[in-house]
């Protein structure tokens, strides 16, 4: 596992590793192939009373939301309009349920098998139900260890250059302070933007 991030690379402050994130190539393996792509766009969420976007703000510790309050590292995983999976990687110690939503990948490896997936060649991985169709993650993947044998992120990154930081994406249920923190991060020159 020379080559997948540690997990403790997961165990410090969340906005920390929203960025860390930007440049690294998230893999899966479903059904022996392999898809993969450089992950562009992440979102931060915060559990507890400090941000009430989270899951974990008002389901508290669930079946749903359990794997939030483990130690950072692990997937979770949820449906959402009844049909997009949504990827976050939990980022903090244990019983702090902060996550770091996976927004968007540039394309890497096995893009034919994306475009079959997704019934398209184009906009396989730009947005969070997009990308996760695209390499194959479903809810059988929840609670996985981000540097298994069927998903990982690369221990390598790529340079990024400039990163830019700005407000999160369709939490408009939030309260105005939720709205107004600027916990989503892209990499300003990346095909996604």
């Amino acid at each position: 596992m020379k080559d997948k991030i540690e997990i403790e690379s997961f165990v410090k402050p969340p906005i920390l590793t929203a960025k860390d994130l930007l440049g690294r190539t998230l893999s899966t393996r479903i059904n022996d192939q392999i898809t993969s792509g450089i992950i562009v766009e992440t979102e931060l969420y915060r559990g507890g009373k400090r941000d009430n976007a989270s899951h974990a703000h008002y389901y508290k510790n669930t079946d749903r939301t359990k794997i939030m309050f483990e130690e950072g590292g692990y997937c979770y995983i949820y449906l959402i309009y009844g049909m997009y999976y949504q990827l976050c990687i939990t980022s903090s110690r244990k019983g702090e349920p902060d996550a770091i939503l996976i927004r968007a990948l540039d394309p890497k490896e096995g893009v034919d098998i994306m475009q079959k997936r997704r019934k398209t060649v184009n906009n396989l991985t730009n947005g969070p139900g997009r990308l996760t169709q695209a390499l194959g993650i479903d809810k059988s993947l929840y609670g996985e260890k981000i540097n298994g044998d069927n998903i990982w992120i690369s221990k390598e990154k790529i340079a990024v250059g400039e990163i830019v930081k700005t407000t999160r994406i369709g939490i408009g249920y939030a309260s105005y302070y939720a709205q107004s923190l600027k916990w989503r991060f892209y990499i300003k020159k990346s095909v996604r933007f």
